[in-house]
């Protein structure tokens, strides 16, 4: 696994301000709503509409919201109409970088994106330059100290879990796209707590990182997550976790 989720981790662990919630709320509304635009608007029709629902709900987003965007989605409500578009690059120490991108203005977009890799030390690249160093996955992270590993493992392979990872400090369930669903629904049944649910693109190989590299990389990092226009961006740098939990500090 990369640092990538381990740094995820760590921030989350940090408490959520309220300056957080409201862009991953605005993140959240126009997955919905862009979701709800090209499959429709009912979840059990539409893969993509429930996975942004649950997550939307992992973030306790009121129900007012979600169905609010899932009606300027489909029409009911007047909405934005946004584009999917999805930019690739290298950070510092060659890392990949892959980015998801929502927008209503393309220029604008990628003019942003272009400044956050040049001053952190990386550079964007043509179409496709690292998408192939990725694969789409479900991901669960559990908290070690507070998870029994032998009774997760039981839960989630029963469920249809791909695989379960130790990361020292944290256990790492990957799944499917397609199953998911089902493995939240169960570990949600039975009271499972995780620190992290989400559909996130793993990479294939990671790149070590350290020093000044470790450094550039997770403010790019943060850059990026932090821009209006970006849904999620993913590396696959590798900084051990000592250097990972001194920056968090930071």
């Amino acid at each position: 696994m990369s640092g990538h989720s381990k740094w995820s981790t760590i921030k989350r662990k940090k408490g959520a301000t309220d300056d957080r919630r409201g862009k991953i709320f605005t993140k959240l509304i126009k997955e919905i709503t862009v979701a709800a635009r090209f499959g429709g608007g009912d979840p059990d029709a539409n893969p993509r509409l429930r996975t942004a629902i649950a997550a939307a709900r992992s973030e306790n987003m009121p129900k007012d919201n979600i169905e609010r965007a899932i009606k300027k989605g489909t029409g009911e409500l007047e909405g934005v109409n946004y584009e999917e578009i999805c930019y690739e690059g290298y950070g510092p120490g060659g890392a990949a970088v892959l980015v998801e991108s929502l927008t209503d203005n393309k220029k604008r977009t990628v003019a942003d994106i272009r400044y956050i890799f040049s001053k952190s030390g990386g550079n964007m690249g043509e179409a496709g330059c690292v998408a192939w160093m990725f694969e789409k996955k479900g991901l669960f992270v559990f908290e070690k100290n507070d998870t029994d590993e032998e009774t997760l493992m039981e839960v989630v392979l029963d469920a249809g879990a791909e695989d379960i990872r130790d990361e020292e400090s944290t256990l790492e369930v990957i799944t499917s796209i397609e199953d998911f669903g089902s493995v939240k629904k169960v570990l949600d049944e039975r009271n499972m707590r995780y620190l992290i649910a989400e559909i996130t693109m793993l990479p294939k190989t990671t790149v070590k990182l350290k020093d000044k590299a470790a450094e550039q990389m997770l403010r790019l990092m943060d850059s990026l997550e932090d821009s209006d226009d970006v849904q999620k961006a993913y590396s696959n740098f590798d900084i051990d976790d000592k250097t990972l939990e001194q920056i968090g500090r930071g």
